[in-house]
């Protein structure tokens, strides 16, 4: 999620268009006024960029939800992981899961075993 926090929302960006577009007028040549359509169509784009964010973000709530629920259905199952050692190799190792809990960064975390394995870790799962 920090790339999208150094990205200008859709708000932020219709927000300076406002700010440009008040200057260009306060400065604009009277023979040549600005074009409405164009003006329009611009502040339409910002429109549905906005709505396309909100859309997005509630894509996002849904995907977590549904995330933490399938990961609520795993506790009591064994499950087969695999993280990475110290050294770089892959290590495989299974468990069964005692508990869910979300980190601070809100990444799904397992108790396998005792020992913290990240939903995206997980290779198999057996009843």
């Amino acid at each position: 999620m920090d790339s999208i926090a150094t990205t200008a929302s859709a708000r932020d960006i219709q927000t300076d268009y406002m700010k440009l577009l008040v200057t260009q007028l306060q400065n604009q040549n009277p023979l040549e006024p600005l074009d409405n359509k164009d003006m329009s169509a611009q502040l339409a784009q910002f429109s549905q960029l906005q709505q396309m964010e909100n859309l997005n973000a509630s894509f996002s709530q849904m995907l977590d939800s549904v995330q933490r629920g399938y990961a609520s259905s795993l506790i009591g199952k064994e499950v087969a992981y695999q993280t990475q050692a110290a050294d770089g190799t892959l290590q495989t190792g299974t468990g069964e899961v005692e508990e869910v809990t979300i980190d601070g960064k809100g990444q799904i975390i397992l108790r396998v075993d005792d020992q913290p394995i990240n939903l995206a870790d997980v290779i198999s799962i057996r009843d």
